[in-house]
Formats: C-alpha cells, sequence, structure tokens
C-alpha cells in the first residue's frame, strides 16, 4: 500500500492537523510515513497544504509533484491542486466553500459540505475530521481506531475533552459518503 496526498486550504482550516493525524495513525498502524508542512507566514487566512505518505515500504522521497488524493478545502487549492491528482486519484473538496470543482474525466470527484454539518453539530472546528471521516470511509488507508489514537497525540492534552465529538465527526463524515445521490467510483 502507498497513499500519497496533499491537503490544501487557509490557515485555520485543520489542514496541517488532518495531515499530521494521518501521519500518526500510519505510525500507529506501524506504516512508513512522512508529512511535509508548508504554509504562508500568517497565522490564519494564509495558505496551507501538507504532504503526508503513507507506505508499507520505505518512502523515497517526501517531495511529490503528483498524488493520489487531493483533499482541497478553498477554491485556490482547487485551482492550484485539481490538475496534479493523477489519473484514477482521488479528489475530495469541501462543496460549501468550493464554487467551482474540477471537470475532470479521469478522477473521482467527490464534494462533501463539511462546513455547514460541522455548524449543525454546533463545532466549526471539527470540519476537517468530517472530511477526514469521508477520505478514509472512500480510501481506508488507515483505521478509525488508529485516528482516534493519532488524535491524542496531535491534540494536546486541554483539547482531550473534544476526542468524542472528533469521533462523531469522523462518523458524519463517513455518513456523508453514504448520503451521496451517486455512489463514488473510485477510477482504477
Amino acid at each position: 500500500m502507498l497513499e500519497e496526498l496533499i491537503v490544501a486550504g487557509f490557515g485555520g482550516q485543520g489542514v496541517l492537523s488532518m495531515g499530521m493525524t494521518l501521519a500518526y495513525a500510519g505510525m500507529v498502524e506501524g506504516k512508513e510515513i512522512s508529512w511535509m508542512p508548508s504554509y504562508g507566514p500568517e497565522m490564519r487566512g494564509g495558505t496551507a497544504n501538507c504532504i503526508t505518505i503513507i507506505s508499507d515500504n520505505k518512502i523515497s522521497s517526501p517531495i511529490l509533484s503528483c498524488f493520489d488524493t487531493a483533499i482541497v478545502l478553498n477554491q485556490p487549492s482547487m485551482d492550484k491542486f485539481a490538475t496534479r491528482v493523477k489519473p484514477g486519484g482521488l479528489l475530495l473538496y469541501e462543496s460549501g466553500t468550493i464554487l467551482r470543482p474540477s471537470d475532470r474525466k479521469d478522477i473521482a470527484i467527490v464534494g462533501i459540505p463539511a462546513t455547514a454539518e460541522a455548524l449543525k453539530m454546533k463545532n466549526a472546528r471539527i470540519m476537517n475530521m468530517i472530511i477526514l471521516g469521508a477520505y478514509l470511509h472512500l480510501k481506508p488507508v488507515v483505521s478509525l481506531d488508529s485516528i482516534l489514537e493519532a488524535l491524542k497525540k496531535v491534540l494536546p492534552e486541554k483539547y482531550h475533552h473534544l476526542l468524542p465529538i472528533n469521533e462523531m465527526a469522523l462518523e458524519k463524515g463517513e455518513q456523508l459518503i453514504h448520503e451521496l445521490e451517486e455512489p463514488v467510483m473510485l477510477v482504477c
């Protein structure tokens, strides 16, 4: 198994923590991992992305130009990274913030209203976990149990009281995939 993905959006959307959580979950499962963040100097609102690689074998380089999956949370990231998803890959996006999704036919493109669902759950900060839950349903590269264990490492201890709502958000993301009008078929 080898999964090379990029998570991209604005600072403050949980981009880096989503990638880091996946990387820690890979470590929990004994996989080889790489996590490489990239962000602007702004505290919030600037661009942010991270490349996360999860593999059963050694990783030759953390630097990638094409990805198996792109998780995009804003329009500038869609414009920048949609063309860099490998044919047969997955483009997962936050449908409430992206007005012009890609029209590629050689990849699976899935929009999830994660921000709206997070607001319904009364916590806008769990939007990234809703997206992550949807991603893991489509591509189960690590288990939900490993993600929950990783969250204990990623979240500072003072936020561990939020672990239950993060678990509910992961489950909501999976549920949203089940509710799509058309089933998602990953292109091979």
